[in-house]
């Protein structure tokens, strides 16, 4: 029965960019399912952490992007003649969160 003394981690970035972390033991550096290569915990370490920074970004961005949208609907719904509290409503957009 292997123990976790047993156990060799083996840090691998794919050739798409993506990430992965094998846990093995067989005592042989395992095959890999898609292209990559092997690097250091350090390595894999950065590049995880650019990834995550890259989901953080797209993620704020979607975000501005949503508020944007919810603003734009609200002042053409106000414009339209829509009483402000039914147009926020209607839009999810806070107007109150501007001075927030």
């Amino acid at each position: 029965m292997a123990t976790a003394s047993d156990e060799q981690t083996y840090y691998v970035i794919y050739d798409d960019g993506s990430v992965g972390r094998i846990v093995t033991d067989t005592g042989t550096e395992p095959d890999l399912a898609k292209a990559g290569r092997f690097v250091s915990q350090a390595e894999y370490q950065a590049a995880v952490d650019a990834l995550d920074a890259e989901r953080e970004q797209q993620q704020a961005e979607e975000e501005a992007m949503r508020s944007a949208q919810a603003k734009a609907d609200y002042e053409a719904l106000v414009a339209a003649g829509v009483p402000e509290d039914t147009a926020a409503r209607m839009s999810g957009y806070d107007p109150t969160e501007e001075w927030s």
